[in-house]
């Protein structure tokens, strides 16, 4: 699958989670026409653990290839899966064309029992490694702000180098708003002997309310001065939005000059909050 040349030095890729509802459906379409036109590597699908929710992500997979003409990466995590079913998903995605995964360890949802036969992403790394061989490009996961259920700093760098010496080809980070926490992570994951490429995962703020509480859980820190300014502006909605945007774009900027090999952005399946940052870069 071929597109045209982002306008960006630097190549882009975005994420959505898989539509459930017919109205999910129509928005999900709406916001990949209105992405697609940056020239994305690739957009890529999160997974949806348990139950009948397993076959979302396939669906959605194969709607970006075969309706948008883009090419649209699964993630896997271990969760809930039996190493049986993680082989026939890998079957699937390889039948439906796909050639890249993002392989995640994954976060047991409420109420689930039982975590899978794997339970870390470096056994399923090494999963996907021994039944495809080099078939599949591997995404793992990075936090340069420390997993919040790592030990420590130090323990989070060695797991992530565990999980890029099973096989991993490069690496998209949880979102963060501190871009000297990128680039320590990144001198740190060099000095381990580390050399894929490690790109910053970037989150549009469309909800600040929201933001924070996916923030608490994933442990990504937004910086005191931009919770400041968020909470002057109060109820000025445009503000906000100019505010909001004018700060992610700048993140780009320093990262774009700083040496990112790419930006990942988590998009919630809205178009908005992605193309003002876009804009402003373009």
């Amino acid at each position: 699958m071929t597109s045209p040349v982002s306008p960006l030095p630097l190549p882009l890729s975005f994420e959505f989670y898989p539509p459930k509802t017919d109205d999910q459906r129509v928005q999900f379409d709406r916001t990949v026409r209105k992405l697609k036109g940056h020239a994305p590597q690739f957009m890529s699908v999160t997974f949806g653990a348990g139950g009948s929710t397993l076959s979302h992500t396939p669906e959605t997979v194969q709607r970006l290839r075969s309706d948008h003409g883009v090419a649209g990466v699964p993630h896997l995590t271990c969760v809930g899966g039996s190493r049986e079913e993680i082989r026939s998903l890998l079957k699937l995605y390889r039948a439906l064309g796909c050639d890249r995964i993002v392989a995640l360890r994954g976060d047991l949802p409420s109420g689930m029992a039982r975590s899978g036969d794997l339970r870390h992403a470096s056994e399923l790394v090494k999963l996907i490694r021994d039944e495809h061989g080099d078939h599949f490009k591997i995404e793992v996961a990075a936090n340069p702000e420390t997993h919040p259920q790592a030990d420590d700093a130090h323990a989070d760098l060695r797991h992530f180098k565990t999980k890029v010496d099973a096989g991993a080809n490069s690496a998209i980070t949880q979102y963060f708003y501190n871009p000297d926490a990128y680039f320590r992570f990144v001198e740190d994951a060099r000095k381990l002997g580390v050399e894929i490429p490690i790109v910053p995962g970037i989150m549009p703020i469309a909800n600040f309310s929201q933001l924070r509480r996916f923030s608490d859980a994933c442990g990504a820190e937004i910086p005191r001065w931009i919770s400041q300014r968020m909470r002057a502006l109060g109820d000025d909605s445009e503000g906000i939005r100019e505010f909001a945007s004018d700060i992610v774009a700048n993140l780009c900027r320093r990262l774009i000059d700083g040496g990112a090999p790419a930006l990942h952005f988590y998009t919630l399946n809205m178009a908005k909050p992605t193309l003002a940052v876009l804009e402003r870069l373009d």
